[in-house]
This record gives structure tokens, sequence and C-alpha cells, in this order.
């Protein structure tokens, strides 16, 4: 490969396969070198996980919007007396997933969900398990960690019985969302009434102690600096080398349209979003997944993010809200044919797979 003199010790590294540090993070943040970076990062992809990318033909089933977290960076948040709040009853949830289910394809759902401020954790629990029992046959991935230490907290559980709790309802994979930045800074400026990194890391850890995978995420792009998003990735490489839990990693560009705070801050560049999916595939060393979303970072630059790393493009959806109520321009879903063919123009093998990264289908 070619670099520049500046980053030719980084390289090698890479090439021989040695850990990259924290200053050498800080190093590739501060790199123009876009191609360069993206090369780099395409190349320890390749030797990982070869030319497979994973999708899922999957549908979203969020049970409400109503939430008391009132986070800063959130447009889909609302108080239960608001104009859009909602909260589904189970036999909506299930209708939804019915309709669905005209995709003969469909494998499995995606549950993430607003923090009720009158709903018990038996509520989740309870349309979690009716959902399984009505289509036994799809993948339950659901909750995030933010949403696993809200369920303790108003049942008085450990976060241990918890996760036993929904695995016994059918729960299968954890969502990796509500990392958000794990930083004490950042979430006491941002989102002081949800789980803070700590609570965020524990609810992985316990979750893999059990077998139960999770997924990992890093939304970047409003008052972080670029030293907290090292620290985040070291954070996860961290537990990852701990515990060997993680599925994937995502990159969430923050999308500042309808939030709090939306005037001060404008929506990450194509360069920020490449030259972070990079940066993460070289410094997440012991991730095998890296995914490039494209509900958030819309169908071409998730394509091109295949060049950058990424080997895994999420899924048809169905129809996604949260991200749309702030502004995200891409569809609310995709069909599978039209992933697929993302991803063989891309010069990769198309693969469906299951919440745990089992292939369904090879597309090839």
């Amino acid at each position: 490969m070619l670099c520049t003199k500046e980053y030719a010790d980084i390289e090698a590294k890479v090439m021989n396969g040695e850990r990259l540090t924290r200053e050498d993070g800080l190093r590739l943040f501060a790199c123009h070198d876009i191609a360069w970076l993206g090369a780099l990062a395409d190349y320890v992809r390749r030797e990982k996980c070869g030319d497979i990318v994973y999708y899922n033909v999957n549908c979203h089933v969020n049970l409400t919007n109503i939430c008391t977290s009132h986070c800063k960076f959130c447009a889909f948040g609302r108080d239960k007396d608001s104009k859009g709040a909602y909260a589904m009853t189970k036999n909506k949830a299930i209708a939804l997933v019915r309709d669905a289910m005209r995709d003969p394809h469909l494998a499995g759902l995606h549950v993430v969900s607003g923090l009720h401020p009158d709903w018990s954790f038996e509520n989740y629990e309870e349309i979690l398990k009716a959902l399984h029992e009505t289509f036994p046959s799809l993948y339950l991935k659901g909750f995030t960690g933010v949403e696993i230490v809200h369920f303790a907290k108003i049942s008085g559980l450990s976060i241990k019985e918890v996760l036993l709790r929904l695995q016994a309802a059918g729960l299968q994979a954890i969502a990796g969302g509500g990392a958000e930045i794990l930083s004490d800074r950042i979430r006491q400026q941002l989102c002081p009434k949800k789980a803070t990194a700590a609570e965020w890391l524990e609810v992985a850890r316990t979750a893999h102690s059990l077998g139960i995978k999770s997924n990992a995420s890093m939304l970047y792009g409003h008052i972080e600096t670029v030293e907290e998003r090292v620290d985040h990735l070291l954070t996860l490489r961290e537990l990852q080398d701990e515990t060997g839990g993680f599925q994937t990693f995502i990159c969430f560009p923050f999308l500042p349209k309808n939030t709090e705070l939306g005037e001060n801050i404008t929506q990450t560049s194509m360069w920020d979003d490449l030259r972070t999916m990079a940066i993460s595939r070289l410094m997440l060393d012991n991730f095998r997944n890296i995914k490039a979303y494209w509900v958030m970072l819309t169908v071409p630059v998730a394509q091109l993010a295949l060049g950058f790393g990424a080997n895994d493009i999420d899924g048809t959806i169905h129809k996604e809200t949260i991200l749309h109520d702030a502004g995200a321009t891409s569809p609310t879903a995709l069909p599978e044919d039209t992933i697929v063919h993302i991803i063989r123009e891309a010069g990769r093998i198309p693969a469906a797979s299951d919440c745990n990264f089992n292939i369904i289908r090879n597309k090839d």
C-alpha cells in the first residue's frame, strides 16, 4: 500500500497484525488520505472476513415512542400527551409483524422502544413473548442496554434476572443502540436520565456471560471530541477482549433534524462517515463484523462503506421510524433484491443471516 511516511508505522502495524494504540487512533482521525484509510481498512476486512456481506430480512418493531429519557439527540421520543405519541398493544405489535410476513423470506424481528413511564417490565416481556409464540420461526433481537437497565430499575430485578426472563420469552440477541458515546461527560450533558456508560457495559458483560450475544455502536458527530471517539472504541475493544460477545459494531452518525441539538450542529460529512468507518475497523481488531447502517448513512454511502472496512449492511427493516423522525433521507425499507444488488455491485457476496450471523441463504 501507499501512504505518507507519517503513517508508515501504522500501516506496518496493521499489515503485521499488531494492535493499534490510542495515539494511533488519534493520528488516524487527523489523516486526510481517505483513499489510504479505506484501502487499509478494506485489507483488514478481507483478511478477517473474506468477501461475504451479511444482511437481514427483518422487521423493526418499535413498541412505543413514549419515553422518560428526553435525550437531547433524539427526535423519536415523546411525552405521553404529545402529538404523535403512541404505545402498541400486544395485538397491534402482532398485526405489524403479520403485515411484514407478506415477505416470504422474513426471518427476524428487531424490537426496540422508548422507556414508557407507565409500563412495567412485564408489559415489554409479555409483548416479546407473544411475538415469539405467534411467530416462532422468526429470530428475535431486541432491546438495548439502556432498555434493559430501565427494566431492572422499574422491576427491582437484577440485570441478570431481567436477561434470563427475556431469554425465556424468546430473546436471542441484544440490539447495539444506547451506547452513544461511553463517556460520563457526554452522557451527563445529553442523556442524564438513562443508563450510564458503566451500566450499558454491565448489561453487555452480563448478557455475554449468559450466552446472549449483543451488538455495539457509537453515535458520533454531536458534542464529542475525537479523543472521546477513540476512547469509546478502546472501551468496546477492552470488553470484547474480556467476553468475546459482541457480534457487530455499528457507526451511527448523528442526525440533527428535529432534535434539541439540531440548531447548533451540522450533520457529519460523507468524508467523516467513511473515515470513522475505516478507523473503527482498524481499531476494533477483535470485532469480526462492522456494519454500514444504510438508514443513517444513506444507501450510496453505505455501499461505498463496503470498501472502507464494512462487511454488514443491516437489513430490509420493513419500516424504520426512529431515525426518520430525526430527518433520515433514506427509504424506510429496502427490498431484499435491492440489497443483494447493492452488495453484488460492490463485488461482494450477499448472505442473508439471522441475528447471530448464521447464514440462512447465500446469494452467490
